[in-house]
């Protein structure tokens, strides 16, 4: 089969002959990734990836006036109740918060973190055979989910795991990261039950009430690789979104660049050593987004807790609550399924429009 080069995708960046779908077909068939360009050492960045300049010029000068920090949320030293109350006030007034003390060792996380970027900067030809535009695939490694109906890409990589009910086999993980994969996914899992808990209290409801509702019966992991960026002015690391499953939990490095929506200004979540980040209008899906950077690589683990997808559950119809609706507290959204969600925010959330909008009655 033939294999494309990063050198034919500088090859499609003429301004006088620019043909953008012969662009991201020659960069998917490189199966290399954004690493892939960085290697071949290119200098000034593919037009694929460029977004607004005066948009990614403003919100990055805007984003240096904030006074905002991102609430922090202790599991260890306070009362159960006090947890619930802080949960409920940071879910209605962020709805993304950092969370210590959260029972995952520092030990683990930093293994995960290594084994993402293991597998990233591993040799092209033992990755490629993880690349896939398959979503059905248990594993999978690709550039830009959404490549091909995006208005730009973004300068990110990523390997997908999937993880629950149905987990890959051993050997279908790749082998730099495997044991702590599963590791990792399992400590990740179980923190997302005490959190969905937590949630479920925080919303007057019974402990267990989400997880009864088939909220946690999904989880995805995705190890995300962030490489340098020869002008990070230009494009983002992931593009301003709010993502479409119920809970994630994120892990990053040390480098920063990830920034949250608070009060119509972005803030800079500062990373603290230790700390998991939470995302979840009452309890708010919070835009997001992550700058592109000189320095790098960036790497960060993203799991999604979700209801389960597949066969025989994409017709299920989700909506509002129904013990959280009265009179005072009427349906802000329709239902629907998760096929039908699902194809809207892959159309709409990466260009900054919440893809739940879409559904307001």
């Amino acid at each position: 089969m033939a294999v494309t080069s990063n050198k034919e995708i500088q090859a499609q960046m003429s301004p006088n002959n620019y043909d953008r779908e012969s662009e991201l077909k020659a960069f998917d068939e490189s199966k290399a990734g954004v690493k892939g360009l960085i290697d071949e050492g290119v200098t000034k960045l593919p037009r694929m990836f460029i977004h607004d300049c005066k948009k990614c010029v403003v919100e990055r000068s805007s984003s240096d006036k904030i006074m905002y920090h991102v609430p922090v949320i202790d599991m260890e030293g306070v009362s159960h109740s006090e947890i619930v109350n802080r949960v409920r006030d940071v879910s209605e007034n962020w709805g993304f918060f950092q969370v210590i003390n959260h029972g995952i060792p520092c030990s683990v996380m930093d293994r995960m973190l290594e084994g993402v970027r293991l597998f990233h900067e591993q040799n092209n030809m033992l990755k490629r055979q993880y690349y896939s535009r398959d979503l059905s695939r248990k594993v999978v490694y690709h550039s830009n989910i959404d490549l091909y109906y995006s208005k730009a890409a973004i300068w990110k990589d990523t390997i997908t795991f999937k993880m629950v009910p149905c987990p890959p086999e051993p050997e279908e993980i790749p082998l730099v990261c495997r044991d702590i994969a599963i590791e990792y996914s399992k400590c990740a899992m179980k923190l997302a039950n005490i959190l969905l808990r937590l949630i479920s209290e925080a919303m007057g409801l019974d402990a267990t009430h989400l997880e009864n509702i088939g909220c946690a019966d999904g989880l995805l992991v995705k190890g995300h690789y962030y490489p340098a960026c020869p002008e990070p002015e230009l494009t983002f690391g992931t593009a301003d979104h709010t993502d479409n499953d119920f809970l994630t939990i994120i892990l990053q490095d040390q480098l920063g660049g990830l920034q949250v929506l608070h009060e119509n200004q972005w803030v800079d979540v500062i990373p603290i050593p230790g700390a998991l980040l939470v995302t979840n209008d009452k309890f708010r899906s919070v835009r997001h987004r992550v700058l592109a950077n000189k320095i790098g690589p960036r790497i960060s683990v993203a799991s999604f807790v979700r209801p389960q997808y597949g066969e025989g559950y994409l017709s299920r119809l989700y909506g509002p609550i129904e013990e959280l609706l009265s009179e005072e507290n009427p349906p802000v959204y329709r239902e629907t399924t998760i096929e039908d969600y699902t194809k809207c925010f892959l159309m709409k959330a990466m260009d900054g429009n919440a893809a739940l909008s879409h559904f307001k009655l």
